[in-house]
């Protein structure tokens, strides 16, 4: 359940609820921090998610909700998580 299907975070449009797929492989020592922090905090394969807010303007930071918490990721680090929307799951079986 991954590739063509799957988007970033950072695209899912607000209020569309959304299961994490995958993380993105990391391509520094950042990156990997970065993607070692989201998975603490609970961004794992399978998880719902759902944007909640955008910052204005220009959409940085993005509020994302996963599990019962909200969270603030600014749009490189929610680009490292690809989710698939609920709806395109459905549309798909």
């Amino acid at each position: 359940m991954s590739g063509e299907s799957d988007i970033g975070l950072h695209e899912l449009p607000r209020r569309i609820s959304a299961r994490v797929v995958r993380l993105m492989p990391a391509v520094d020592t950042e990156d990997g921090e970065v993607l070692l922090r989201l998975l603490e905090i609970g961004f794992l394969p399978g998880e719902l998610v759902r944007v909640m807010a955008r910052g204005f303007p220009g959409g940085d930071p993005v509020a994302v909700r996963v599990g019962q918490t909200t969270f603030a990721l600014r749009s490189h680090e929610a680009a490292l998580i690809r989710v698939s929307p609920l709806a395109m799951e459905a549309s798909k079986a």
